[in-house]
């Protein structure tokens, strides 16, 4: 796991300050403050997943922990991603408290995950004062938080409905709270797909009453879209 900066002595003054949710809402690339009008869209195909790290091996170990905060650039380099990204920030932007994730989106089929990473991405020109071996700092993209949500369970935990396909529908659900500093000259990002393996079993993307018995004659191919009034709402320091 990369080092975290020490900001003890900032605590105080962080205690003093004021919490304010905040939108960002996923537009096109981009994460911004005001909603769009259109859509991104990716394919989904159950049958070559994202893979939840870039160092599978780790998996085999009790505790693969070192995804945490692993670097996802390879997760963004693939078109089965969705990346929305920041310019670089001009000052720090400290977020504290939880993250609801407000997605709007469609389908083709009639069942589907939807993978929400927050990403820290590093400046290009970034050298830790300790480094570690095999870690390339410059650019690094650190996972902060994650979550991934079946569509299925987006009004109930105990009743799984299937997606309508092509029909827009909201799917909202919480990250892992969160306190972590976006410091001035990086950029905030959410990476979104609906695979995650083998952190998480494959959806077959066909909505099915037990989605553990599905074959590969079940797996379906989906295009999906993100509609740009979908968000990211969480609680930043003021």
């Amino acid at each position: 796991m990369i080092p975290v900066p020490n900001n003890g002595e900032n605590l105080l003054p962080i205690r003093q300050k004021k919490q304010k949710k905040v939108n960002f809402y996923l537009s096109r690339g981009t994460l911004k403050n005001s909603s769009g009008r259109g859509f991104s869209e990716y394919y989904s195909d159950p049958n070559n997943p994202v893979l939840s790290s870039d160092n599978l091996k780790d998996f085999n170990g009790f505790t693969p922990k070192n995804y945490m905060s692993e670097d996802q650039r390879f997760a963004e380099r693939r078109p089965d991603v969705l990346t929305f990204t920041t310019d670089v920030l001009a000052d720090d932007v400290t977020f504290a408290g939880e993250i609801m994730a407000k997605l709007n989106i469609a389908s083709t089929s009639t069942d589907a995950d939807f993978a929400v990473k927050l990403i820290d991405i590093y400046p290009e020109d970034f050298k830790p004062a300790e480094k570690k071996d095999g870690v390339i700092y410059g650019n690094y993209h650190q996972m902060v938080r994650s979550e991934i949500m079946p569509a299925r369970f987006r009004n109930s935990r105990e009743k799984a409905e299937a997606l309508v396909p092509n029909q827009k529908t909201a799917v909202n659900f919480r990250l892992q709270d969160v306190v972590h500093t976006f410091k001035k000259g990086h950029k905030i990002q959410i990476q979104i797909s609906s695979t995650w393996f083998p952190l998480f079993a494959i959806n077959p993307q066909k909505f099915m009453d037990n989605p553990n018995f599905a074959t590969k004659e079940d797996y379906t191919k989906a295009f999906i879209r993100i509609f740009d009034d979908s968000a990211i709402e969480v609680e930043v320091l003021k």
